[in-house]
């Protein structure tokens, strides 16, 4: 059998896959969708102030790690600020989320502070998991964001678990699950699917289709007929897509599958077609050399998510220019505040170590199992 070898040398992204539409600069009507059209002032300008709060906690962690004061891998959410806040921002007291590595936006968003989220990823022990879970395992149960998971597509079938638990609880919600173009190839993905599908649960997976999974296209990486939410049909499952790039767009969309899940107890798929500037993580050398640095500056002048909704929002009054620049000063001294937070923050005692790993260990007495748990030298 004789197979084309790829042209390694064509300029092909996700959002060529996807074609940014002409009139997708503008709210394409999205402002007028009902869970759009009752906004407030306060919460527009709220909306902003979490994008910028994301991207400003982004670039100081780009400082620290280069500064030494961050270990392990740092996957930044630069340019993608739109999906988390746009779709989290619709949510209601019963709906769950958790997501991938790339998961310091979600985070913010769930309603984490800044300082918890800088500690842990200095590994301090005033951090979100008290140090040991870094930068890929951010977690608030309190706040239903259960993290923040380092192996690709190992957080879908734990979606699917949040699903099953709202429903066999009778709770009216969803479970909104994150992941990455990369993801849907992986096998528990597909099997996810299947048992959504079957037991006709609350779940939402929402892929963050930024084009290139790790450092290879869309085209090299995934067989698609067009885009990655239509393989839902072979799960008789709903599906959508959407462009990420655009906060209303994304809100209306996220409503759509809420609903869905809230008054049918049925799955979708939601892909939002959006873009990183940075690597694949912090140690990708190679993040300009697999894409043109004039693809990234198009999407940087033309679709920033951030500059899209500021402008909305000045065009129409609900903020000026030097309101918009006091918001940015906040989310740079609040990320300032944090790292200096972090750096004085203490290390874990080395007797900690054992603690928060499992239950059981931390809840002697509440658990029928036997056998040891640890073992030491």
């Amino acid at each position: 059998m004789y197979f084309e070898k790829p042209n390694v040398n064509t300029k092909y992204s996700g959002q060529e896959a996807q074609p940014i539409r002409p009139e997708d600069k503008g709210p394409r009507g999205y402002e007028k969708a009902p869970i759009n059209a009752n906004l407030t002032k306060e919460a527009k300008v709220d909306l902003l102030r979490t994008m910028y709060r994301i991207r400003r906690f982004e670039e100081r962690s780009i400082r620290a790690y280069q500064q030494g004061m961050i270990g392990g891998f740092l996957h930044l959410y630069i340019g993608q600020e739109s999906v988390a806040t746009g779709s989290m921002s619709v949510r209601g007291p019963n709906d769950h989320y958790i997501t991938a590595y790339r998961d310091h936006g979600h985070a913010l968003c769930a309603g984490m502070g800044m300082n918890e989220c800088m500690a842990e990823m200095y590994g301090k022990a005033t951090g979100c998991s008290r140090g040991k879970g870094g930068s890929m395992h951010f977690f608030a149960p309190e706040k239903n964001y259960w993290g923040g998971h380092g192996i690709v597509g190992g957080q879908t079938p734990l979606g699917l678990g949040l699903a099953y638990a709202l429903k066999y609880k009778g709770l009216k919600g969803a479970a909104v699950c994150y992941m990455g173009d990369g993801a849907i190839n992986q096998g528990a993905f597909h099997e996810s699917l299947n048992m959504a599908a079957l037991w006709k649960l609350p779940v939402i997976y929402v892929i963050e289709n930024n084009g290139y999974s790790m450092g290879t296209s869309l085209c090299r990486s995934s067989a698609h007929p067009g885009c990655l939410a239509k393989r839902a049909e072979a799960y008789d499952m709903a599906w959508e897509i959407a462009n990420g790039h655009h906060l209303y767009e994304v809100r209306a969309k996220t409503m759509e599958a809420l609903e869905r899940a809230y008054e049918k107890s049925e799955p979708t798929i939601l892909e939002l077609t959006t873009y990183r500037y940075r690597g694949h993580s912090i140690a990708d050398a190679n993040a300009e050399k697999y894409r043109s640095k004039d693809e990234i500056l198009d999407y940087q002048q033309s679709k920033d998510p951030i500059k899209l909704f500021e402008g909305i929002l000045v065009e129409e009054g609900t903020l000026s220019a030097e309101e918009v620049k006091d918001i940015d000063h906040a989310a740079r001294q609040e990320a300032s505040d944090s790292a200096d937070y972090a750096h004085a923050s203490p290390w874990p005692e080395p007797e900690t170590i054992t603690q928060d790993v499992y239950w059981t260990a931390d809840n002697p007495g509440k658990h029928n199992n036997e056998g040891r748990i640890f073992f030491n030298d």
